[in-house]
């Protein structure tokens, strides 16, 4: 984990193309059924989007990933303790599509694991997110 992670930047949001092209088309993304539920938009750093693809998003295909500098998102931004007391930057906003840095498709792996194509976040991230 980064030392500061509410420095840390970019931060991520995975989504499907649907919801991408839907959050083009009005202007702004509400989050999804989960995103709904919880009362914010769940999004990643670096370091935890291999984990959060293999505990949510494993089978599911048309994903994107979209990255975010995470100053761009306060002051709705908030890092809170998730998964395993990691903490998690939540958006207590509407996300706005025109913000991202970048998106890219996500493929499936032959056991149905998304991948992130590689060169997009740093190898020592990657390593550190499957320990």
């Amino acid at each position: 984990m980064p030392e500061d992670p509410q420095h840390a930047t970019p931060i991520f949001k995975i989504v499907t193309r649907a919801q991408w092209r839907d959050a083009l088309a009005h202007g702004t993304f509400a989050g999804s059924a989960d995103d709904l539920r919880d009362g914010f938009i769940h999004l990643s750093a670096a370091h935890q989007v291999q984990g959060t693809l293999a505990r949510h998003f494993r089978g599911q295909n048309d994903l994107m990933l979209a990255a975010f500098e995470a100053a761009a998102l306060e002051p709705g931004l908030k890092w809170e303790v998730s998964r395993g007391g990691d903490l998690f930057p939540h958006l207590y906003a509407p996300l706005d599509p025109q913000l991202a840095l970048w998106t890219r498709a996500l493929q499936l792996d032959d056991c149905g694991m998304p991948l992130v194509p590689e060169g997009l976040l740093p190898p020592v991230l990657l390593q550190e997110s499957k320990s």
